[in-house]
């Protein structure tokens, strides 16, 4: 059999061009240096979440499923102390009761600030679906209607941190320092572990008593080490992202202080339950498995998103991050400049999905959200990012931001089909 032959005659029934399989070869003729790196990292990382396992003796009988209460739950208290020693962290808590990474980030804003507290983002706005939560935009149950207040220094131009303009906003009743690591719907830089860390040690030693959380959404693994390394009280994410590796069917976690993830315990179940109920309803082993698989899965969805811009880059569309800049999160954002392009794309990315391929996404009024949003996902679990999906806001300049990809080959194969969408939209390749 003449392998080669044989696979590009299956893109080409699969729908690729031969001039957008060509292109495609070309620009990943020059990406294999980055992609070693990659798997180097993601060795590494293996070796840590491995280490973890070991340590905690995880054991056949963690992954026995629990109802009602859930009193007793070995596998789900054993799955928080392997979260707790990968994130190098005093406690951790890791609930198929999280619904989403905003439930998460909600669970330990609300668990830790008190009414005449301030709540400050030293790093610009926030995530869309945050703006309500912290009552921005005003919203029933929003922390502004519990009298929390909240203060916002932007980043420089170039994506520094205002470090002069933090210091004065920096109030005796500043309780909690929100930093988002990835980008959001913005076009601002993702933060490295280690500039968060900088952040961290320059907010405390304003004020000692401040506590960092880091919304660590689409960052983990992807360096071989996390904000919780450098001070971070809590690190805070989805288990339908990176950690659960596609498999965990739901699910958020939050790592930091044993303080920190008491509280949150508390405001998940109820004051005097804490962590001690939240049965697991079966789900365990795919939290387990899932986690164990992140490393890889993570690696496999970073080559997808240092294809997309190299890709994009060369075709001569704004990409942030640069196809030749260093990663610290999994998603590419590429402005597209052009409504149709935008839907294309997502067209593209849906049409290379093994589940609801034959689905045409449309722009729809999102929950949390602005703008009308769309989004391309064909997931075996709803919603679930760290399989291959796209998705963007309809406002100039049509930036549409990717992700995901539970196998690099997989991710190639979207980011081909989205090219080739946009080339039958009236995109020329010259």
């Amino acid at each position: 059999m003449d392998l080669e032959k044989e696979i590009r005659e299956m893109y080409a029934a699969g729908g690729i061009s031969e001039p957008v399989l060509r292109l495609g070869e070309e620009v990943l003729s020059s990406l294999e240096p980055r992609f070693e790196r990659i798997d180097r990292i993601a060795e590494y990382n293996q070796m840590k979440v491995l280490s973890a396992f070991r340590k905690n003796r995880v054991g056949e009988m963690h992954f026995q499923a629990t109802t009602g209460y859930g009193y007793n739950d070995s596998g789900r208290d054993t799955l928080e102390r392997v979260y707790a020693d990968t994130f190098h962290t005093e406690d951790a808590l890791v609930r198929m009761q999280i619904a989403c990474g905003t439930h998460a980030l909600n669970l330990a804003l609300s668990a830790v600030l008190r009414p005449g507290d301030e709540l400050l983002s030293p790093v610009g706005k926030p995530y869309d679906t945050l703006e309500e939560v912290i009552g921005i935009r005003p919203s029933l149950g929003s922390l502004a209607e519990f009298g929390i207040t909240y203060a916002q220094v932007d980043l420089k131009p170039d994506g520094s941190f205002d470090y002069e303009a933090i210091r004065n906003a920096i109030r005796p009743n500043t309780r909690l320092a929100t930093i988002q690591r990835s980008k959001g719907y913005a076009s601002r830089p993702t933060l490295s572990p280690a500039k968060i860390g900088e952040l961290i040690a320059f907010l405390k030693s304003c004020k000692p008593d401040i506590l960092c959380m880091v919304d660590n959404c689409y960052g983990e693994f992807v360096d071989v080490t996390e904000p919780s390394d450098y001070g971070a009280d809590m690190v805070v994410g989805s288990l339908i992202k990176n950690p659960g590796g596609g498999l965990a069917p739901a699910g958020g976690y939050i790592c930091g202080t044993r303080e920190c993830v008491e509280m949150a315990a508390r405001r998940l179940t109820s004051p005097g339950l804490g962590r001690e109920v939240g049965a697991n309803l079966g789900t365990i082993p795919a939290f387990y498995q899932g986690f164990f698989m992140a490393p890889t899965v993570t690696a496999g969805a970073e080559k997808g998103a240092i294809f997309a811009a190299s890709l994009y880059e060369r075709l001569g569309f704004r990409v942030h991050p640069a196809g030749s800049a260093e990663r610290f999160d999994i998603i590419q954002a590429i402005d597209l400049k052009k409504p149709e392009y935008l839907k294309a794309f997502c067209l593209g990315i849906q049409a290379a999905a093994p589940v609801d391929s034959f689905v045409t996404p449309e722009p729809w009024a999102m929950p949390g959200y602005m703008d009308e949003v769309i989004m391309a996902a064909g997931a075996f679990v709803q919603g679930s990012s760290i399989e291959l999906s796209a998705d963007g806001p309809l406002r100039d300049p049509y930036t549409v931001f990717f992700q995901g990809g539970l196998t690099w080959y997989h991710a190639k194969f979207g980011i081909l089909m989205s090219l080739q969408k946009l080339v039958d939209a009236g995109f020329s390749l010259c």
